[in-house]
């Protein structure tokens, strides 16, 4: 687009709309000016500039202050209902004009945002890729030869195309989060129930939840404030209840390397690493976790009788009329129809279980984090393979509504093709404000902007280990300790000797092979010792430098330190112990390379 895009997120909207030189009504002409100018398949329908010019004019006689989104523009996926507008879920012949809007469209609207339209999907939200619609698609916002992600498709682009503020998709197996790694957004999978899905078509109408794309976690959370409201009259609404407040882990937990899956992609596998760096840099102990209990229960969605939910939702259209849906949509619904009560409660009986070892797992970190999609595809490839490319991409995402997870995409890094990529971080239910806040300050230590427009990120704190001299403490064992071969890659840095000191007694220590000679730090679940160690403090913006030059097996993550006290320092990956020689008992590296 040759205009110049506008910085649309809800603090640069609102700081300039009280400035009085500006005002709703130039920015609903800003957007449809770009929406003219743009791709219209993003779009199934639009409201009329007129009827926006309307409800932007009707705010003059609000205060700013008391309207959370004053003249905000959104989008909402066509499988949602607005006022006014047919609702298609992407299939003309299905169609019809709603009564009312959903009740989360009402709730945003009377907090003062300005509904622009309604989104390309796929067909009846059936798909992650974003190619299965009759009204064609919208290409990826960083290149259009590539798939946009799905279900909600438009919903993503629209937002990342800088035509909205934010918009609602829904998000039953990853909808909500696969576009939004596409296409460099945030993606806000909130809890089962927490969104009322009244006014939504069904998907799967026990999973379904109403998403949220945005340009930042701020924007995001402002929209869940307004839209999480309990409904009496939608039988699968729940109160927001969050847990109560406890003191962070400031551990995550993301699969073991074995069980990482990029299907060959070797960039994508490399920014989920940038994110781990991104964590240990913001203070966070990153632990590998046995992942099989959350792709099992991702299995399940698909190879089970979950399928019969979509079957059910539209069991009427296949009895009568199959021949109105798009040719991939119907042959993998149709396969609901295979299913009986008793695989359903085999399988439900299956679900509790991993929910249960999932829970145990989780009850000991912050947060789990995994890549949302492990690849991308070009929309050429899709169109050979459109089964088993779909399925792929919900490698990381089909189980957490099975789990009742809450859920948070966001940004991570650029592939070398210029393509976005991103993370997921999840919780157990009713997470959703703890998840905003890690993804706030995770988004803001990328460095990244949003969207393909180039939206600015908020900065978000300091990290948690820094001082107020924007320091970093590292913890070292080894060839880094002062007098050591390695201990100019800290003082080159600009880092000071802070302290010597011992770990808690929960570590052991192992001798590797190699030159230089370095030793492997490793927590013990049961046992170990004390081990000398010292505490040097590099400044924060060498720290990436410092990163670099460590070598496997050895990485930064927390250690505890004794009287409890936790810092960054190099630890050992379990591997590292493998050949390596135990060296615990001589209780530090310098004892050992006296005794030799």
């Amino acid at each position: 687009m040759e205009d110049s895009p506008i910085n649309l997120t809800i603090a640069n909207l609102h700081k300039r709309f009280s400035e009085e030189s500006y005002s709703p009504e130039d920015m609903v002409n800003e957007i449809y000016d770009r929406i003219e100018s743009g791709d219209p398949k993003i779009w199934i329908s639009l409201v009329s500039r007129e009827e926006s010019l309307q409800r932007a004019k009707q705010l003059s006689e609000q205060k700013i202050e008391d309207l959370p989104l004053f003249g905000v523009p959104f989008a909402i996926k066509d499988n949602i209902d607005l006022e006014g507008l047919r609702t298609t879920a992407a299939c003309e012949e299905y169609g019809y004009f709603p009564s009312e809007s959903a009740f989360v469209v009402d709730r945003l609207i009377a907090a003062g945002a300005i509904p622009i339209g309604k989104t390309n999907l796929d067909q009846f939200a059936t798909g992650l890729v974003g190619v299965r619609s009759p009204y064609g698609f919208p290409g990826n916002s960083f290149n259009p030869d590539y798939i946009p992600g799905g279900s909600s498709s438009g919903s993503a682009v629209s937002v990342s195309a800088g035509m909205v503020s934010f918009s609602l998709g829904t998000d039953t197996a990853g909808s909500g989060r696969v576009p939004a790694s596409l296409n460099n957004l945030v993606g806000l999978k909130p809890s089962r129930g927490v969104f009322s899905n009244r006014g939504l078509i069904p998907a799967c109408k026990s999973l379904d939840c109403i998403s949220v794309f945005a340009l930042n976690c701020d924007d995001a959370r402002t929209v869940f404030d307004v839209a999480a409201e309990f409904d009496v009259e939608d039988g699968f609404s729940r109160q927001m209840d969050p847990p109560e407040c406890s003191a962070p882990t400031m551990k995550i937990g993301v699969p073991l390397p074995s069980q990482l899956e990029f299907f060959g992609d070797s960039a994508t596998a490399r920014i989920f690493d940038d994110a781990v760096n991104h964590l240990i840099g913001l203070g966070y102990e990153v632990i590998p976790i046995d992942f099989e209990p959350f792709s099992e229960t991702a299995r399940l969605l698909y190879e089970g009788p979950w399928l019969a939910e979509r079957y059910i939702a539209l069991e009427d259209v296949l009895n009568d009329c199959p021949e109105i849906l798009h040719p991939v949509t119907r042959s993998i619904i149709e396969g609901g129809n295979k299913y009986s009560a008793l695989d359903f409660f085999k399988t439900h009986y299956r679900i509790q279980e991993l929910r249960q070892k999932a829970g145990v797992v989780m009850e000991q970190f912050d947060a789990i984090m995994a890549p949302t999609c492990p690849t991308v595809y070009t929309i050429a490839e899709v169109e050979a393979d459109p089964v088993t490319l779909n399925s792929r991409l919900g490698t990381y995402t089909n189980f957490m509504n099975l789990m009742d997870l809450s859920g948070l995409a966001v940004p991570c890094g650029m592939r070398p093709d210029g393509l976005p990529h991103g993370v997921t971080f999840f919780a157990p239910a009713f997470h959703d404000y703890d998840l905003l806040e890690l993804g706030a300050k995770f988004h803001a230590k990328t460095g990244l902007t949003a969207g393909a427009v180039g939206s600015p990120v908020p900065s978000e704190g300091k990290p948690t280990a820094l001082s107020s001299e924007e320091r970093l403490s590292i913890v070292v064992c080894g060839a880094h300790m002062k007098g050591l071969p390695l201990n100019h890659q800290l003082t080159d840095l600009g880092a000071v000797f802070v302290e010597e000191t011992v770990t808690d007694a929960y570590y052991s220590l192992y001798a590797m092979e190699g030159e230089p000679a370095r030793p492997a730090l490793v927590r013990q679940p049961e046992g170990g010792s004390t081990i000398m160690v010292e505490v040097w403090s590099l400044p924060l913006k060498n720290v990436g430098t410092f990163l670099k030059g460590i070598g496997k097996p050895l990485g930064l993550g927390k250690i505890q330190l004794i009287g409890g006290r936790e810092e960054v320092g190099f630890i050992g990956e379990s591997c590292a112990v493998e050949g390596a020689k135990d060296i615990t008992a001589l209780g530090s590296w310098r004892a050992h390379l006296a005794s030799q």
